[in-house]
């Protein structure tokens, strides 16, 4: 029998410090469930062939989208905004705010840009 865990949370995000650095709290088939930190502005980028849920748990997020697709997004506590692949985006963090990504096991977390906030083996809670 497998044994299951509820997750809170607040004791989650309370568990590590750093920003723009995603950790993986469970794996849903070939999806994962990860919380990140993210302060200030991220970069650019899409992801080719995964698309992101963005779940804002606390604090603002503004999702910056180009023109032609809607402009940028508010987002606060509570609310959700889903990103489909190919769709080029950049989170802002206004200030600092939590929030939980459901996406693909394979979605890096700076798409088809790397540098140095990509994370290719994010850490477990």
């Amino acid at each position: 029998m497998v044994a299951l865990k509820k997750v809170n949370l607040t004791k989650a995000f309370a568990a590590f410090d750093e920003t723009w650095s995603p950790r993986v709290g469970g794996d849903i088939n070939d999806f994962q469930v990860k919380l990140v930190k993210l302060d200030g502005a991220f970069h650019w980028h899409h992801h080719e062939e995964e698309d992101e849920l963005f779940l804002v748990v606390k604090g603002t997020l503004r999702m910056k989208l180009r023109e032609e697709n809607g402009g940028d997004v508010v987002l606060g506590p509570g609310e959700y905004i889903i990103v489909p692949h190919g769709v080029e985006h950049c989170p802002v963090a206004e200030p600092t705010c939590e929030v939980v990504l459901f996406e693909r096991n394979t979605t890096l977390n700076t798409g088809n840009v790397e540098n140095e906030r990509t994370i290719r083996e994010p850490k477990r809670l």
